[in-house]
């Protein structure tokens, strides 16, 4: 078999790669013209960033089984293309943990103590001493947002620099953070108490712009804040106004909204220090996810156990015909709970009832996990890593299988439990694939869970309805379906609306202030 690797790589990848008994063309730099020529003959292909996988060379990959990526984003992979074709995408998300929590804790110093901006007055022949007095970090409390391996990491070195460490993450168990001398706490907690803030989500609706100008408002007057994560997390217009009014004491980007960024009025202000997107920018890492991306690559395509899949759902091809609908709605249950439920997650439990999910129900609960966990972790979650990243953080996840589905042949349900409420979704699959969500809270619904749902309790009563269709109407959002669950006539109901686009904040606020509209919750599907 032959593996083309088309970007710039350690000799340590080539030499394991050719000791696996592969013939491997190294071409760094390659042309995309050139790639799309050559590329109909290999068996695996390996990338970094540089090189784009696109879908028309994806078409062109008659061969291919496998596409490493030697690091952790795959945003230059046509995942979509690769999974239809059933091409294993790969990559290395563990690789650079070490890096990007030095790098996140050498930002944080760096920015207590004014460095770069000391170091620049000296090039201009300036001596400045009082002008770029810090702060020192001993006793000093910071929050880290996010506690996945790399804020798990960040957080272990600032222990060891003496600080004190406030932790929010909607996953992690209060006991695996207690043995890391994390105080977990909620984020307005976290925003009120913290002297410096770290965050370390993925991007996601829920993280977009989580650091914005009402939460940077909550914080204390003077916070000093670190993205070393996801350009998008923290708002940037809202952080400049914040750095202007004093509110923000100084600010730490590694990564932007654009990149690279032209023209960014942070780079101009003082107590601003930035770097180019250099986290896991080190030799080490480097060399690991080189090495790492060679024995994944190694092992698949010799059909040994491996790991590190981006596109889980390539798995699929292998499942029986009638599986494959139940493990798209698995992931989009877990989906669903994690953005329904508030409060900090305890447990998981998947329930299986009929032959069909009970005799894949490992694959049901990877499936649940998967939708779960996205919505929280950083870095790429599938259906092999899932339930390890769930021991991991401490997360209890259970089962339990019932022969009959009740009204449905077969029926998926998903109990998510945090320590204020519980929440419970089921769906089945009608015909061949037609997913449905079925079951909200015990309330009986036909609803297609995909794009956009509006989900409130409302008392059973005329116009309730037509009060929301007017508010959505206002705002011009289309309702493409409704669905009413009820216990009883006039009694409490449950609604459930797709609709075509997201809702507006304004929208969501005088839904929110209808007399009998109460619970309102929105859900994104992909």
């Amino acid at each position: 078999m032959k593996i083309l690797i088309s970007d710039q790589l350690e000799q340590n990848c080539i030499d394991i790669l050719t000791h696996e008994g592969f013939t491997v063309d190294n071409r760094p730099g390659l042309p995309p013209d050139d790639l799309l020529s050559v590329v109909g003959e290999y068996d695996g292909l390996v990338v970094r960033s540089a090189t784009k996988v696109t879908a028309e060379v994806i078409l062109r990959a008659t061969r291919m089984k496998v596409i490493g990526r030697a690091g952790t984003g795959v945003d230059n992979i046509d995942i979509d293309a690769a999974t239809r074709k059933g091409i294993l995408v790969m990559n290395t998300p563990g690789g650079n943990t070490v890096s990007a929590a030095e790098h996140t804790v050498s930002m944080l110093l760096s920015l207590a103590r004014n460095i770069p901006q000391a170091y620049m007055s000296l090039l201009r022949g300036e001596w400045e001493r009082k002008k770029f007095t810090g702060t020192e970090v001993l006793e000093k409390t910071v929050g880290v947002v996010g506690l996945g391996k790399i804020g798990r990491e960040v957080a272990s070195r600032c222990l060891g620099l003496g600080m004190k460490i406030l932790g929010y993450d909607p996953v992690l168990a209060p006991d695996a953070a207690s043995r890391l001398n994390i105080e977990l706490v909620d984020l307005p907690d976290l925003f009120r108490r913290a002297d410096f803030i770290t965050v370390h989500t993925p991007l996601t609706p829920e993280t977009k712009g989580l650091l914005n100008d009402a939460t940077l408002a909550r914080c204390k007057k003077g916070v000093r804040v670190i993205n070393c994560a996801r350009g998008g997390i923290i708002d940037e217009k809202a952080l400049l106004r914040a750095l202007e009014s004093g509110q923000v004491g100084g600010a730490a980007l590694d990564v932007f909204e654009k990149e690279p960024p032209k023209d960014n009025p942070l780079f101009r202000h003082p107590r601003v220090i930035a770097t180019p997107h250099l986290g896991a920018s080190t030799e080490e890492a480097q060399e690991k996810v080189a090495v790492q991306i060679a024995h994944e690559l190694a092992d698949a395509l010799h059909g040994r156990a491996y790991s590190g899949v981006v596109n889980g759902s390539a798995m699929l091809l292998t499942l029986k015909e009638e599986v494959r609908p139940y493990i798209t709605l698995a992931e989009k249950l877990g989906h669903i709970a994690a953005q329904l439920a508030t409060g900090k997650l305890k447990r998981v439990t998947v329930s299986a009832s009929g032959d069909i999910v009970t005799s894949a129900i490992e694959l049901m609960k990877a499936g649940v996990l998967k939708g779960v966990l996205s919505q929280s972790q950083p870095g790429p979650v599938n259906f092999i890593n899932a339930p390890f990243l769930a021991e991991e953080l401490g997360l209890a996840v259970g089962e339990t299988r019932e022969p009959e589905g009740g009204n449905y042949p077969n029926l998926l349900s998903v109990r998510y439990v945090t320590d204020k409420e519980v929440k419970e979704c089921g769906g089945t699959v009608f015909g061949s694939s037609s997913v449905r969500l079925v079951t909200i809270d015990g309330f009986r619904f036909e609803v297609r869970p995909e794009g956009d749902l509006l989900i409130y309790s409302n008392v059973d009563r005329p116009g309730m309805l037509a009060r929301v269709g007017s508010v959505l109407a206002k705002y011009d959002v289309n309702i493409a379906g409704v669905s009413l669950g009820r216990s009883a006539a006039g009694a409490n109901a449950l609604t459930v609306m797709n609709i075509d686009s997201p809702i507006p904040e304004a929208a969501l606020a005088e839904l929110v202030s209808l007399d009998g509209v109460s619970g309102l919750k929105t859900v994104h599907l992909d």
